[in-house]
């Protein structure tokens, strides 16, 4: 078995602290409310009527986003000082009053780059550096900004414990570096990515440098009409907005009984939330246009609590912003925005420190050594050191979890995942944290989070995962994207419990969840797939449409003309929103699976050729093209292909898994074994690749190699159903 990526996967978002663009200009947009589309009008035109708001901004993060690179915007040593890093020299001098940087680029070289942007200002700046075909790419080496006595003005690599050369992906010439495709969008105003696929250039545009008011509140051009028409025409409710951000107007937060504070009206929309995510969150693009006010998943496909990027319960790991946590929060549930904290326009919090959770956590109640356990003014009487631990990215830069969740150092003991008690205690176990917070509260800490054991197991491929991820999908006390991860992790289960589990979460009312649910289809035949998800090529949603399209792919037989055309239209959705990421392999690969399997041969290898042009080191091509042409009866060539991908990445667990396989077919089960072997130290991890390799074992007689193989699996991933069932076969035979 070959690995194929999923038809719906789009490139996800890596996040580098950059901004940027090209020219400006006037662009018109989308205006659910009125006959003529809104058009771009400036920060100027805002400024005359929101002068307080406009000085708040000014000078914020979001107004520094991203500047042209000049003397009073750039703020490294630009001196002639030097950086030595992986046996590169890079020098940084001026010259004709433009700043410049000697270092090695896409041959490996020393060569001049002139710094067009500086992108960000705290904790620290990087620089944009040209290359042919329009393309900016971010410097890994930043200017650490932060004062001297707390370790800054310094030159730095962001990748420090590592030897990025110009072979690595993480170079920065390199397409994870790229300001195009990975920070623009969220760095300027209005991004036009504009992309070329036959000539793989850029002409990107953006309406303003840095994250303006339209950036937020959409196009003004019919608000500031709104704004100089006589006093009938001002009594319009929406004021010729694109967007009204006003889910707090009139709301106040009331004093409960337990010393916390309630809403005094439910929250009844999103705008303000799903506005904020679409940059404070791990996401992918999917519209070929993105205004205010339109939900976040006609827009963009947000990444769920994945595995690598997420801790088991829930708490963030790589870099995935506030939004997914946010989500999983008792905040989020009682109707809290983030306006509710943090001052939009100055982008601080509205009070400081715990003066700011003062405002609805009851300071005589939780304020004291009662609640905390520790000294007041110490760091452990701290609400956000307990309940937002925080995970320092780019080296320098703290960010902290917004899940707002009650410390489990219990949950460190079996699920290894890290608590704040440890964070600050970091001389004591997490076992002795367990120890002291039950003889505090005579039990384990409770949280609003639990489905930690559910997700824990899912990672481990531990038989017990199952059941309890039937269990999570529909229990309504999980948040939402918990329940979606859930379902997810559902992917490849067998039994009518689990599709029982799926059939109710395609038609919940949360998107979230239906979103999760398709993706925990995979592995369902075809025919009993249609009939559980064919209803969601019609939902209201881009990203639902987009993944049920994928999911779905050519249908089962028999389908009614009715039904036929649902799923091209999707399928027309499915090839857009793939079309928005044009300069990433991974688009590519998701046309040429779709292709596939729709029998489109020909279209699949010109699609996953097309990803090879773009990055010939994303492995999952070569995989899923010899997958391809194995299919044809191409043989030789899908060998050939894999042999290319090798040459490349020799320490590729899945192109070793995969060759393994070429043999297998060849019928050289002898030489397969060298390959799935290797596939197997590479990745031990993966129960898929000690399966196959044991099989191949028992086939050739080798039953005590085989016996070894799947106790070591076993050891790694309990329970695992194929690992268990292949034991039994070995102790049979």
């Amino acid at each position: 078995m070959s690995l194929r990526l999923r038809p719906f996967l789009i490139a996800a978002v890596v996040a580098i602290v950059a901004l940027g663009a090209a020219a400006v200009f006037r662009s018109r947009a989308w205006n659910p409310r009125g006959p003529e589309p809104a058009q771009h009008v400036g920060t100027a035109a805002c400024a005359g009527c929101h002068a307080a708001e406009h000085t708040a901004w000014k000078g914020s993060d979001h107004d520094l986003a991203m500047q042209e690179a000049g003397d009073s915007t750039v703020l490294g040593d630009f001196g002639g000082s030097e950086f030595r890093y992986a046996g590169v020299v890079t020098r940084f001098f001026r010259r004709d009053g433009r700043y410049v940087v000697n270092t090695d680029g896409p041959d490996g070289k020393n060569a001049d780059f002139e710094v067009r942007y500086t992108f960000g200002v705290d904790p620290l700046q990087q620089y944009l550096l040209e290359l042919p075909g329009g393309r900016l790419q971010a410097l890994s080496i930043a200017w650490d900004t932060r004062p001297e006595e707390r370790g800054g003005q310094r030159w730095f690599h962001l990748y420090p414990g590592e030897r990025v050369t110009h072979t690595d992906v993480l170079h920065w010439t390199r397409r994870s570096q790229n300001w195009n495709h990975m920070c623009a969008e969220c760095h300027s105003t209005d991004l036009r990515k504009n992309y070329d696929a036959a000539s793989l250039t850029y002409a990107t545009r953006f309406a303003e440098i840095d994250v303006a008011c339209e950036a937020c509140h959409g196009p003004g051009s019919r608000h500031v009409a709104w704004a100089k028409r006589g006093p009938g025409w001002k009594s319009t409710p929406e004021k010729g907005l694109v967007v009204a951000l006003d889910e707090r107007h009139g709301v106040t937060w009331n004093p409960e009984a337990d010393g916390t504070a309630a809403r005094s009206a439910p929250r009844t929309t999103a705008r303000e939330i799903e506005m904020c995510a679409r940059c404070h969150s791990r996401r992918s693009r999917i519209a070929a246009e993105s205004v205010p006010g339109q939900p976040l998943l006609d827009t963009h496909l947000p990444s769920l609590l994945e595995q690598g990027l997420y801790q088991a319960d829930g708490q963030i790991q790589g870099e995935v912003y506030e939004y997914g946590s946010f989500l999983q929060s008792r905040m989020h549930s009682g109707g809290v925005t983030c306006s509710d904290c943090h001052d939009p326009h100055r982008l601080s919090l509205r009070s400081a420190g715990d003066e700011m959770c003062a405002g609805c956590h009851e300071p005589a109640r939780f304020a004291t050594p009662e609640h905390h356990r520790h000294p007041p003014g110490s760091a452990g009487a701290s609400c956000i050191g307990c309940h937002m631990p925080q995970r320092t990215y780019m080296e320098v830069d703290p960010r902290r979890d917004h899940s707002f969740r009650v410390p489990r150092p219990d949950l460190s003991v079996t699920l290894g995942v890290s608590n704040a008690c440890s964070d600050c205690h970091r001389d004591r176990t997490p076992a002795w944290a367990a120890a002291r917070v039950r003889e505090w509260l005579g039990r384990d800490a409770k949280g609003f989070q639990a489905f930690a054991p559910a997700l824990a197991a899912a990672h481990r491929s531990e038989g017990a995962a199952g059941p309890m991820l039937v269990t999570g999908v529909g229990d309504p006390a999980w948040p939402a994207i918990a329940r979606a991860t859930a379902a997810e992790a559902l992917a490849g289960s067998s039994g009518n419990l689990s599709r029982q589990a799926l059939a109710a979460a395609l038609r919940d009312r949360d998107p979230l969840v239906r979103l999760g649910a398709l993706s925990g289809l995979e592995g369902v035949p075809m025919d009993q797939r249609w009939s559980l998800a064919h209803h969601l090529l019609g939902d209201s949603l881009l990203a639902l449409r987009v993944q049920a399209a994928g999911v779905l792919g050519g249908g089962a037989p028999g389908l009614l003309p009715s039904e036929r055309e649902d799923l091209e239209r999707a399928a027309r959705d499915f090839r857009s929103a793939q079309e928005q990421n044009a300069d990433q392999p991974e688009a590519h690969v998701n046309l040429g699976n779709f292709a596939a399997e729709r029998g489109d041969v020909t279209t699949a290898e010109t699609e996953y050729r097309a990803a090879l042009a773009i990055d010939p080191d994303w492995i999952p091509t070569y995989v899923n093209l010899a997958d391809l042409l194995r299919g044809a009866n191409r043989e030789a060539e899908a060998a050939a292909v894999l042999r290319d991908g090798l040459a490349r990445a020799p320490k590729e667990a899945s192109l070793h898994h995969a060759l393994g396989l070429w043999y297998v077919r060849a019928g050289d089960l002898g030489g397969a074994i060298g390959s799935l072997r290797r596939a197997v130290e590479l990745d031990p991890a993966t129960p898929r690749f000690a399966y196959v390799y044991g099989v191949a074992l028992l086939t050739l007689g080798r039953r005590a190699e085989a016996r070894q193989a799947v106790q070591s699996a076993l050891a790694r991933a309990p329970g695992e159903p194929s690992l268990v069932e292949l034991q039994r076969q070995i102790e049979i035979n």
